[in-house]
């Protein structure tokens, strides 16, 4: 695995410990401003794994799978960083402080509205992402080095793609309750 690929998944980590110390912070040690410092330290990451990719691909190196996912990473994070932080905040309060109300299940409309918001987070991903990407073959202006990243759009364009008639497809036929 190349350096990127390790930085991601460093970076991957960080995030997530970041939330567990903020989370395990603010309301198990009830140290809200130093939980606060923890959580907003998520965005540092991304700028992290942002300026080390950049480097990189500086030095010369050619660009690889490894920093389009860089560039995945760092656009989803953007565009689902909040929610995700929300999701594990619920999930924090009601399954290990035995606080707040149950985290809900979703079925019919109300399950395609909330996937519908997903769809739209993934395409703001896709933009921030596609957007890095293709500054970076712009300023690159070298297609050799470049031909995995201009792969990387294509590839995740058709993800978008498939994600879109997934959340048109929960509309039409509404996800029902197990019976």
């Amino acid at each position: 695995m190349n350096f990127i690929a390790w930085m991601i998944v460093l970076c991957e980590i960080g995030f997530w410990v970041a939330i567990i110390a903020g989370l395990t912070t603010r309301y198990l040690f009830k140290k809200e401003k130093l939980g606060l410092v923890f959580l907003a330290s998520t965005p540092v990451i991304d700028l992290l794994l942002l300026v080390l990719a950049g480097f990189d691909l500086y030095r010369g190196t050619a660009a690889t799978v490894a920093h389009g996912v860089a560039a995945i990473y760092i656009g989803s994070s953007i565009a689902f960083g909040k929610s995700m932080i929300d999701w594990a905040d619920q999930r924090f309060q009601y399954y290990i402080l035995k606080q707040g109300e149950k985290p809900p299940k979703r079925y019919g409309f109300a399950y395609a509205r909330h996937y519908a918001k997903g769809w739209l987070r993934h395409l703001l991903a896709f933009f921030i992402g596609a957007g890095l990407l293709s500054i970076t073959i712009f300023i690159i202006d070298n297609p050799e080095r470049t031909e995995a990243l201009a792969g990387i759009i294509k590839m995740w364009a058709l993800v978008v793609g498939v994600d879109t008639f997934a959340t048109i497809s929960y509309f039409i036929w509404p996800k029902q309750a197990k019976s």
